[in-house]
């Protein structure tokens, strides 16, 4: 092959790289502005604040309620009592979880949200010899042949983040 030949390929390899940056350029920048990151993607507490606090509250009230459950109905205040002592170390644990990441949890009860859904959404109806329900420190309750039946924990919750603040009332069942 002669020195033309040689530089006439080495100009036309050139030229094809050249090709196939131009080719390339547009799929880069559009990457690029898409800002795709892995990090964001796996993460989706920005998506929904709320969520880590509704599963940790939905998991410990199902525990606590059941727990406590079958108590005399004269004992109720007992019952409560027994709930909120279960859900203290729980509750602690979520408002400390995400501390280091910048998110912060607060939980209360919500008495006025008890009360409410005690009124609206008592269990009841043809075929159920229920008592009424009662909502007392948050925690609704219903008499069930004598026993006391935890039926509802009602919470407010704000989620602080980098992002803003959210608040929720929340009101979590254990039986129907």
């Amino acid at each position: 092959m002669s020195d033309a030949e040689r530089r006439d390929r080495a100009q036309f390899v050139l030229a094809a790289a050249a090709v196939v940056a131009v080719a390339l350029a547009p799929a880069v920048l559009a990457s690029l502005q898409l800002g795709y990151h892995p990090d964001v993607a796996a993460n989706d507490d920005y998506d929904d604040p709320l969520a880590d606090a509704e599963r940790l509250l939905s998991r410990s009230v199902h525990e606590a309620g059941t727990n406590a459950t079958g108590a005399n109905w004269s004992d109720r205040a007992v019952v409560v009592e027994r709930v909120r002592a279960d859900l203290a170390p729980r509750i602690r644990t979520l408002e400390a979880s995400r501390t280091a990441e910048g998110v912060a949890y607060r939980v209360g009860y919500d008495e006025s949200a008890a009360s409410a859904w005690a009124r609206e959404h008592c269990p009841g109806g043809s075929g159920r010899a229920f008592g009424p329900c009662e909502a007392t420190d948050g925690v609704v309750l219903q008499e069930r042949a004598g026993e006391t039946t935890v039926v509802a924990v009602a919470f407010d919750v704000r989620v602080t983040t980098g992002r803003g603040a959210y608040d929720a009332t929340m009101v979590v069942r254990v039986v129907d």
